[in-house]
């Protein structure tokens, strides 16, 4: 472990990861200056318990150096080409994420999940799996917990499940994972990225450091992108897809089969799980193919996968009011979480449309137009908000009937007086919440809130 004792270390980004990672820093015995570009109650609200552990808190900092360091810890959401980290980086400062730092003043091997979607769901089979073989884990990273605020407890761990994203990545130099799970990588954060191949590098870098005694469990259709940016992992591969029957682990009909020499045959009957839809067999044949490589026993395995229930915001069902169903997909953020929302969702009679999409929100930069003949098969009108619905209308009008609508509040009433019982209503925005929202989680409370009220206006 590289000690911090009496080194200048700045904090870039006040957040919940930039708050734990100035804690750990305080607690290792480093002088910490921590900033944030924004200044506003909450942010001086939540940064006075570092202020009265001694460190100093500068907020409105932009772009000039406040002082000088030896160490700079960014938060994910701090983008390395802001003009604060390039001064840095040009004054000769070793810049690193929150996650780096957090791995940095661990004391236990780690599995590490990313990919576009479905690391969330992932992440927290993973962990079900360790805790039902008795070992010892916690999840933590983007899923909710900073790795800097669990570092001090992983003494008493057997392995930390983590969870993280492309940002975290980008600020990695010596992170390591024993087992590095990409579940898919489908185009997102276009906004941040200049393309789809300065993407798949970011998350590539998951792999950076293994060694060929690690592992790596990906999903082959992934695989092929990365193998076409010569980025091959390293490490001991195994793959799984819900589409493609060469993979190690694949869908056929309701069973996850496996082709491993020393592990074939069918593991797992979708039928009899509470998780549902080709988006989420790519979830459990991850978890099955981690907790092959850790040695858990398959009846054991098996009986936590069929129990698992689907995670708040991900196709949650709310309500079935006068015979139209509503789910919830509010953290489906992006196209290709949209598409798979589509897919999970019922069917109406005869093959005919019977979805009302909800979408919009803050464009990340989505190819809005690539979801197009999805939509024309399965969706009788898009019901759009946010910043983004001109142009999601202007992307979808020629494939569906499009309303643009001021609220998700108008939403749930327009679907109330349009949707026929056999129908569903499906809020699954394609795009990020913070044009009107705090966060994707705020976003599906809301329109939980919204059904389940009209459930009781419908009761009477």
């Amino acid at each position: 472990m590289e000690t911090v004792s009496d080194k200048r270390v700045l904090v870039v980004g006040l957040g919940a990861s930039g708050i734990a990672a100035s804690r750990l820093l305080l607690a290792e015995g480093a002088k910490v200056t921590a900033v944030d570009a924004e200044e506003n109650a909450t942010l001086r609200a939540t940064s006075q318990s570092l202020v009265d552990a001694g460190a100093v808190v500068r907020l409105a900092v932009n772009d000039e150096l406040p002082g000088h360091f030896d160490l700079a810890v960014i938060s994910p959401g701090v983008s390395p080409s802001q003009p604060l980290v390039q001064n840095l980086r040009a004054a000769g400062v070793p810049v690193i994420g929150e996650l780096e730092l957090g791995w940095r003043h661990s004391f236990c091997l780690n599995i590490t999940i990313t990919g576009t979607n479905g690391k969330t769901t992932t992440t927290e089979l993973v962990a079900a799996l360790l805790h039902q073989a008795q070992r010892r884990t916690l999840a933590a990273g983007n899923i909710g917990t900073p790795i800097c605020e669990v570092a001090p407890l992983t003494r008493d761990l057997d392995v930390l499940t983590l969870e993280v994203s492309s940002f975290q990545l980008e600020t990695i130099d010596h992170f390591r994972p024993a087992v590095a799970v990409v579940t898919n990588l489908t185009p997102d954060h276009l906004d941040r990225y200049d393309g789809m191949d300065d993407y798949l590098r970011a998350k590539a870098r998951l792999f950076k450091n293994q060694q060929s005694f690690d592992w790596a469990v990906v999903q082959q259709e992934s695989l092929v992108q990365f193998r076409a940016l010569d980025l091959e992992p390293p490490s001991k591969i195994v793959t799984f897809s819900s589409r493609d029957e060469t993979a190690d682990l694949f869908l056929d009909r309701s069973l996850i089969v496996s082709r491993l020499p020393d592990w074939a045959g069918p593991l797992l009957d979708l039928e009899k799980c509470k998780l549902n839809g080709p988006h989420n067999a790519e979830n459990l044949m991850a978890a099955l193919a981690v907790g092959r490589v850790m040695g858990l026993a398959m009846d054991e395995m098996r009986e936590t996968l069929e129990n698992y229930s689907a995670l708040p915001h991900r196709c949650e069902f709310i309500r079935e009011i006068d015979g139209v169903k509503y789910y919830n997909d509010s953290k489906g953020t992006n196209i290709d979480a949209l598409r798979r929302a589509l897919e999970a969702m019922p069917r109406g009679t005869d093959g005919e449309k019977n979805i009302w999409l909800i979408a919009g929100g803050q464009d990340k930069g989505m190819p809005f137009h690539d979801v197009g003949p999805e939509l024309s098969l399965r969706v009788r009108e898009a019901l759009v908000i946010g910043e983004a619905r001109e142009k999601i209308r202007s992307a979808w009008s020629l494939f569906t009937a499009c309303h643009p609508a001021e609220s998700l509040a108008e939403c749930v009433q327009e679907t109330r007086r349009k949707a026929n019982p056999g129908d569903v209503v499906l809020l699954s925005p394609a795009c990020a919440s913070f044009d009107m929202f705090a966060n994707y989680q705020a976003r599906g409370d809301a329109f939980r809130h919204l059904v389940l009220q009209a459930a009781k206006e419908s009761a009477g």
